[in-house]
């Protein structure tokens, strides 16, 4: 079984797909052509799955960056005998800039290793394992490098050097002095198609130049965010684009599948996906660190994704894949023995036939920031939007499986009751642009009929706070979406009560917040979540408290490995990262708190 810590891995991305990197120098994660793909490299989930290694033949001290304002990967060994540094990049198209980024990536992983001091040993293992490692490859030597084939894919590997052939395993050992550099590739195809070609050192080196040149475009295009934790927001900014499948404009929550909310609990799930339910409070992070082009892109992708649904009378549905895909169904790889024996490993979600309220508030609100920041909507927009309004007003009443997807019966949830009013309150402001003023007052006594009903049924005398559902007297983190959407102003006693119990209650003794600590269906137990911290920390910063905002911002911020990067959450005994990675609304979370921080006076 797999391991390595979650947090010793580094995310390459091209726009389209995703590897993950360890501190070692393997490449233990690798998918392409798509985020969703099939891994060609799984060791993060067994042993056997297949990686890439490359590094010292001897015992080094390792420190590692993404080259400025760039995913490009720098890994330095300190060896006794000399110093070497390893680049690693997903390539870009060429000479892709800003917007561009993603348009015709090739698939192709890029690897550099270079010896800037003495003389290091380096030791290449590639055992790629196309099918999450159901396929070990045929492997044929040819001139510059190998072809692997097996099942669909064919794999050319480009190496300058010698490489050595065991079965469905290649490896290289040579020595680099001073001076020497040595470029490697790897690029998937199709078995049917032409054969990828092998490449030189020469142009290894000029793909990872174009490829910086990309992403530093893109990060000056969009360093306009000047507030307090500037480097961690554009940074932040920069991994939501990685995240980014380009042809669709849609946002995977995370680049991997069945990294475990808890070590060897059951918890494990496929997050290669793009939720209704992150729509709103990821356009605001992208007003906040990307531009209105991102912005534009995922919103049309979630009405596009959304419309036909509705066409149908159907449940808005609360995930697609990244093309727009309805079906996600969910199976298990019993092959592999998961994330330190985490099992199952789970392929696709099921979570896409549950019955969730608040995605319609989430459409909702996240057509109010697009309209707000670009403009009017098509018509066929303006009609799904109205759509959705109608249904959030005739079906708030209902149960539901909450934005936590628990796997326990429906029941009457607050934070999805809070979304449908959202709905309700965003559809009143766009009524004029959805040719709906006729639907206004009738809206506005359903809105008016929700507020009443949260703030009877869902606030508890007792406790002196709301509660995750009606008549209950359990706590939810998403109660902290009240102030947020605003339902309540920060400043009101039954909000303020609120956010205390929250931060009493709930929050662990590294100071991270959990989501609730109710029964929700699933055997085991979870971590502690870094998005519902950030909820924290940015409600205290609408409520004044600066310095409780801060606080609790950095230390959720402290969570982010030595890249920047974060995860979904944090256990709540050794303080190590858990669930998939990177997790794109921790990152949102990061953004949107910063933003509200720094706008306190």
């Amino acid at each position: 079984m797999s391991q390595r810590a979650i947090g010793d891995h580094a995310l390459l991305s091209d726009c389209r797909s995703a590897a993950l990197v360890t501190s070692e120098g393997s490449v233990d994660w690798l998918c392409l052509p798509r985020f969703d793909s099939p891994a060609i490299f799984a060791r993060l989930l067994d042993e056997d799955a297949g990686h890439w290694f490359i590094g010292p033949d001897c015992p080094a001290e390792v420190t590692r960056r993404y080259i400025g304002q760039t995913l490009v990967l720098e890994t330095t060994f300190h060896t006794r005998s000399g110093t070497l540094i390893l680049l690693d990049a997903l390539a870009l198209g060429k000479r892709e800039r800003v917007h561009t980024l993603g348009a015709s990536s090739p698939g192709l992983l890029l690897r550099q290793v270079t010896c800037v001091a003495g003389s290091v040993p380096v030791t290449m293992v590639y055992a790629p394992r196309p099918e999450f490692g159901l396929v070990q490859p045929l492997m044929q030597l040819v001139r510059g490098g190998l072809i692997a084939r097996g099942g669909a894919t064919v794999l050319t590997l480009s190496s300058p050097v010698e490489l050595r052939v065991n079965g469905s395993t290649a490896a290289a050992t040579f020595a680099l002095r001073a001076g020497q550099s040595l470029g490697l590739a790897l690029q998937a195809g199709w078995a049917w198609a032409q054969d990828p070609p092998c490449r030189s050192t020469r142009q290894v080196r000029r793909r990872i130049k174009d490829t910086i040149a990309g992403w530093r475009s893109w990060s000056r295009a969009h360093a306009t965010y000047q507030g307090p934790w500037r480097e961690q927001v554009q940074h932040s900014g920069r991994v939501l684009r990685a995240m980014t499948y380009a042809p669709t404009g849609a946002i995977v929550a995370a680049a991997t599948t069945s990294l475990p909310e808890t070590v060897g609990g059951e918890r494990n799930w496929d997050y290669r996906f793009t939720w209704v339910r992150d729509a709103s409070f990821t356009l605001q992070a992208l007003s906040t660190a990307a531009c209105e082009k991102e912005e534009t892109a995922f919103f049309t992708f979630l009405a596009r994704a959304s419309a036909t649904r509705l066409d149908r009378d159907a449940d808005l549905q609360i995930m697609y894949g990244i093309g727009g895909e309805r079906d996600l169904s969910e199976r298990l790889l019993p092959h592999l023995t998961g994330w330190r024996g985490s099992a199952p490993v789970r392929v696709g979600n099921d979570a896409w036939r549950q019955y969730q309220l608040d995605v319609y508030g989430e459409l909702l609100d996240a057509a109010y920031q697009t309209y707000c920041d670009i403009g009017p909507f098509d018509p066929l927009v303006r009609t799904m939007l109205a759509t959705v309004a109608e249904t959030a007003a005739r079906r708030w009443r209902e149960p539901d499986q909450s934005l936590w997807e628990v796997r326990s019966s429906s029941r009457h949830f607050t934070h999805s009751k809070l979304m449908c009013w959202v709905g309700l309150d965003r559809a009143i402001a766009l009524a004029p642009l959805l040719g709906a003023e006729h639907r206004v007052a009738d809206w506005s006594r359903t809105r008016e009929e929700i507020r009443t009903a949260i703030l009877k049924q869902a606030w508890n005398e007792q406790a002196g706070s709301f509660t995750q559902t009606f008549g209950g007297t359990d706590l939810d983190a998403a109660l902290l979406m009240i102030p947020l959407v605003g339902f309540l102003s920060a400043d009101d006693p039954r909000v303020r009560s609120t956010v205390h119990a929250v931060a009493t209650q709930l929050t662990g003794a590294r100071g991270l917040v959990h989501r609730y600590r109710t029964t929700d269906g699933l055997p085991g137990q979870e971590g502690t979540f870094l998005l519902c911290t950030f909820w924290l920390a940015h409600a205290l910063a609408l409520s004044g408290d600066d310095a409780a905002a801060r606080r609790t911002f950095e230390i959720a911020a402290s969570h982010a490995n030595d890249v920047g990067l974060l995860a979904e959450e944090v256990d709540s005994a050794t303080g190590e990262p858990l669930g998939n990675f990177p997790q794109a609304l921790s990152h949102i979370g990061l953004i949107n708190a910063a933003h509200a921080i720094g706008g306190i006076r």
